[in-house]
Order: structure tokens, then sequence, then C-alpha cells
């Protein structure tokens, strides 16, 4: 299934990022951008960690994207472990920086997973008030979080669908969501979503899977399920690198050709700072790289 016509296409994409923490890290992730950013993103994001745990390599990195590439540049923000005032200082930083795009999330507790989070004395206590605090600041461009299987910490669907409503009624532009393998699911999601009023964009995100027993370990913290049918997929393939790269790639081209097929048209993609797998989802979905038409033209 191509989903371009001509030089027209047909889905919207956006790509997410972490701050590296190490200098080999860092060569990765500046390699990863040179080699994804032909891809003309709408936009991309840069993680920032609980309690600002990596406020200041984050703030270099996305300080780099704007300085350096021509990337529409997001960077997370956090209010966990913080009084809002402190939070207005990390604002002004980032704004600073020229960051116009922030995704405002409440951030986990500082202890770990399985520790109750607590509002810090004096901070935002969640993600709705943050980003009503970011709407008071200045005109930003605001994406929050959606998860499609129930964030871990919610009582229930319910409760956090209400939530989604609190953070969209507060002024966000879209919601992102936890990366998910079952579409049947999320669609009944995204029917409960709409049906408590929530009218923003709910842009899917995507996995490329780089290793099913990292992911695993990953999803089990974040909520996320794990199909059984992605075990039948990559049964056998734990030695045989080329094989399991072209299961990932087309079990992500699969999902989000069928979520075309169901009417979405954004895709938030989690890159984990390499790119082959992106690149290879995206050119299979029949996607142009703008930089190669660029450079086409300029041939001619």
């Amino acid at each position: 299934m191509a989903l371009n016509t001509g030089d027209r296409r047909d889905i919207g994409i956006s790509f997410e990022f972490f701050p590296p923490k190490s200098e080999e890290m860092e060569g990765q992730l500046w390699k990863t951008v040179a080699e994804l950013q032909d891809w003309d993103p709408d936009f991309v994001s840069v993680t920032y960690g609980a309690g600002g745990t990596t406020k200041a390599p984050t703030l270099t990195a996305v300080t780099r994207f704007l300085n350096e590439t021509p990337l529409a540049t997001a960077s997370h923000l956090t209010c966990v472990g913080a009084t809002k005032e402190e939070t207005h200082q990390v604002i002004d930083h980032f704004r600073k920086a020229g960051v116009k795009h922030f995704v405002a999330l409440r951030g986990d507790a500082p202890g770990g997973a399985g520790v109750p989070y607590q509002p810090h004395p004096g901070g935002y206590a969640n993600a709705a008030e943050l980003v009503a605090g970011l709407r008071e600041i200045g005109d930003f461009e605001i994406s929050v979080s959606a998860y499609p299987e129930k964030h871990p910490e919610s009582r229930d669907v319910a409760a956090d669908i209400d939530m989604l409503k609190r953070k969209a009624d507060s002024g966000a532009d879209r919601a992102l969501t936890q990366f998910f393998f079952d579409n049947d699911n999320f669609e009944r999601y995204l029917e409960k979503v709409r049906a408590a009023g929530v009218k923003i964009p709910i842009v899917p995100g995507i996995m490329p899977i780089q290793n099913l027993t990292q992911l695993k370990r990953f999803a089990s913290a974040c909520g996320t399920v794990i199909p059984a049918f992605l075990d039948e997929r990559f049964a056998g393939l734990d030695d045989k690198v080329e094989e399991r790269a072209k299961v990932s790639v087309d079990v992500a081209v699969e999902q989000i050709e069928d979520l075309v097929r169901r009417g979405l048209d954004e895709f938030h993609l989690y890159t984990m700072n390499r790119s082959p797998l992106v690149s290879a989802v995206l050119t299979n979905l029949g996607l142009r790289r703008e930089g190669a038409k660029r450079a086409a033209g300029a041939a001619a």
C-alpha cells in the first residue's frame, strides 16, 4: 500500500528522540538525526527525565536541533518534583533557546515504578494544570500524552480519559499516544475519547521493534500489552538480525496501513535514536525523502 500519489504525502509523521548520556550515544543521536531529517517530519520531540533529571542534556540537545537542523523541535516538559516557580524557570530557559512547542507531561515519580506519585507542594499537580500554566505563560504549541491501554497508575480507562479531557480543555493541541500494537483496542479507545468530548487529534505512537525482549520489559513498566502474535512473528529470529529487522518493519508498516484504513493520518514514531528501522518503515509505506526530492530538483 503506497501512501503517496506523486509528490503528495497523505500522512503526517513526527519523531521522538532522547538526550544522549554518553559521547558514544551523542554520536549515535546526531547520526540518526542526519539520516532521518530528510523525511521532513512535521516536528520532532526530545524527552525529559522525571523530576528534571535530564533538563541540562535535553536543553543542550534541543538547542542543537534548533540551531543546526531545519526540524521543528518540541521539548518534553514535566512538573514532578518541582514548584511552579522552578517549572517556570525551566520553561523560560527553553523559550530563550527558541522552543515554541512543549510536550507537557506530569512525569514519573522520582522513586521509580511502583512508587506512588505525590504532587510537589507548590507545584503543578498534574499535566492538565501544567498545560494551563503553559497557556498562561505564552502562545506555545502544546502536545500531551494519551494511553490507549490506560496509564499504569490510572484507576480505570474512564478516569484516564477524564484526565485527557482535562488536558484538552486546558489548551492542549494534540495527544501523542503511548505505543501500542492492538489497533482494534485503539479504535475502541478513540471512540470512547470522542464520546467524552475530546476533539483534539489523537496521534498513534508507533514503535518499530528493535528488540522484542527489551520491548517487553519496557512495555510492562508503561502498561502496553504485547500481543501473542508478536511472539509468533519473531519466533526463532533472535540470532537472525536481517530477518528480525524485516519482520520489525513489516509489523510497523502493517499497523500503520491498517490505521490509515481506519481514518488516521498522523503518526508519532519512537526512534530509540536509531534510523534504519524507521527509514525502512517509511520507505515501505511509499513515502519519499524530501532531501532526495530536493537533490533531484537541483540536478535537473
